[in-house]
């Protein structure tokens, strides 16, 4: 793409194109859901958040019910065009979900935000630009940092964020960034930040969630294997969806 088309509004790059790929993608959600089944996702960058959750979101509200948003990432993605420093659509995903800007991105399905604020919880972030600060305070969504993880361990974290993301849901989207492991476990990530989570405490946070039985939907990104180190984040990250999925040690 990037050799092929131009770029547009230089603080939203290749908006048009994303948009519709993530329009695709929400329709490719809400076809999975109508057939029953638990969609997953295996994107590139986090932009295909603002699809995924729309489908989700869309798909319950046809029936009157609302989802919660469970985002674990190294970043927030809470840029908007006019506070983003490098107009990088990927890093505006959950600003467009929010409905921090009007944009075909952040209005799929006509209504917005397709989660509630109190029902979206942010974990692991330690790598928030300086802008992002003022969009979180002003989305009201609750955040977990790694000094959060550190201080009162990975169990206590998800089990508030999952508790705040679940209340008056029909259950939540999980949105999974492999950047919030630190590079030690997942080399193979475009945006690698130190200090992420380590092995076992990613498990554990996918353990806890397959525990409580209310994923409707699971996310996956930033796996890139040109990146990576003899296949270790992506062998990884399929670990992490089936921990994700209920999968066990015994």
């Amino acid at each position: 793409m990037l050799e092929t088309e131009q770029e547009g509004d230089p603080h939203a790059k290749y908006l048009n194109e994303i948009t519709e790929t993530c329009t695709a993608q929400a329709e490719l959600v809400i076809k999975t859901l109508e057939a029953g089944k638990i969609p997953l996702t295996l994107g590139g960058d986090h932009s295909i958040a603002a699809g995924t959750v729309s489908g989700v979101a869309e798909f319950y509200r046809r029936r009157n019910q609302r989802i919660g948003l469970l985002w674990i990432d190294a970043h927030s993605d809470i840029n908007t065009p006019e506070t983003s420093p490098s107009g990088n659509v990927h890093g505006m995903p959950l600003g467009a979900i929010m409905g921090l800007f009007s944009s075909p991105l952040s209005d799929m399905y006509g209504f917005s935000p397709k989660v509630r604020p109190e029902n979206c919880a942010l974990v692991g972030i330690r790598d928030v630009d300086e802008h992002e600060r003022a969009n979180i305070r002003r989305s009201g969504v609750h955040v977990f940092t790694m000094r959060d993880i550190d201080e009162r361990g990975m169990r206590a974290v998800m089990e508030e964020a999952l508790r705040l993301v679940g209340r008056g849901t029909v259950g939540y989207h999980v949105s999974l960034d492999l950047d919030w492991i630190d590079p030690e476990d997942a080399p193979g990530v475009g945006t690698p930040v130190w200090g992420g989570a380590t092995y076992r405490e990613a498990h554990l946070a996918m353990e806890i969630i397959a525990d409580h039985g209310r994923m409707l939907s699971f996310e996956l990104v930033e796996v890139n294997p040109v990146l990576d180190e003899r296949n270790q984040t992506a062998e990884l990250a399929v670990e992490l969806a089936l921990s994700a999925f209920g999968k066990k040690i015994l």
